[in-house]
């Protein structure tokens, strides 16, 4: 159960947290790899990791929110000869701030990858799927597309609009054998997170992070390897029969 040998996925914002999580754990379970990021060298890394157990991965450098960008990229999946069967949409930046103190230049920003990067890179995705008959689309959303969340005004809204993409995805490619699903998750204990309390709160990070941790009733954040046991699950044939749903792992914040 669970496998994805002989298949295809690509992976955006692979080269650290959830993205690497996701790559490590489809590479295991059979699938080639096509790692995306912005930051090649992050995605060699974590290439790197794979090669002893698994197919040697297509590493690209890609922003998702560049539309030559992401076509370049897909060319050149397309001259590696492996038609893509899963696409995760994983890239994504962070931002803090309300309506007040959201600046039209980070909006943009957070606009731009998002929820084009969401946009070019599934579009790119699908018409290769849908000449091949088939595929799978993950998006990673968020609580925060979900539920209210204090100061994250330009975040709820970019992952606000990858649920509705991904629900339009669904129902709009059901019939050619495509489906799309998103995960919700709540706070994941990432590099990114390690990096924000260094930066906003230098001496009390240990505070923070347990004040972070305490937001989901459950007691701590969830893990990258725990999204990506629920990515594996819904990209893998077991979950044939699930799309345009949400899936939240968000250690009891929805139901508190």
């Amino acid at each position: 159960m669970l496998s994805l040998q002989g298949k295809t996925a690509v992976i955006t914002g692979a080269g650290s947290g959830i993205g690497r999580a996701i790559a490590l754990l489809f590479a295991a379970q059979g699938a080639r790899v096509i790692l995306v990021d912005i930051a090649e060298g992050a995605g060699q890394a974590v290439a790197a990791q794979i090669v002893a157990t698994a197919e040697a991965p297509l590493v690209l450098g890609c922003n998702v929110a560049d539309r030559e960008a992401v076509r370049s990229t897909f060319d050149a999946i397309d001259a590696s000869g492996h038609p893509i069967d899963i696409l995760v949409n994983n890239a994504g930046i962070a931002h803090i701030g309300s309506l007040a103190t959201t600046d039209e230049a980070a909006f943009d920003r957070v606009y731009a990858v998002n929820v084009k990067g969401v946009y070019l890179c599934a579009q790119a995705a699908i018409t290769r799927m849908l000449a091949r008959g088939g595929g799978v689309i993950l998006n990673m959303a968020s609580i925060a597309s979900l539920i209210g969340v204090e100061e994250r005004f330009a975040y709820s809204m970019s992952k606000g609009a990858v649920l509705s993409m991904t629900r339009s995805i669904a129902v709009d490619y059901m019939g050619q054998s495509i489906r799309c699903n998103c995960i919700c998750p709540a706070r994941i204990h990432t590099p990114f997170v390690d990096r924000f309390l260094a930066e906003n709160y230098p001496g009390r990070e240990a505070a923070m992070f347990e004040q972070l941790s305490r937001y989901q009733p459950i007691g701590r954040m969830g893990t990258a390897e725990e999204v990506a046991a629920m990515a594996l699950y819904l990209c893998s044939d077991e979950a044939s029969f699930i799309t345009g749903q949400a899936f939240p792992i968000d250690g009891g914040v929805l139901v508190r």
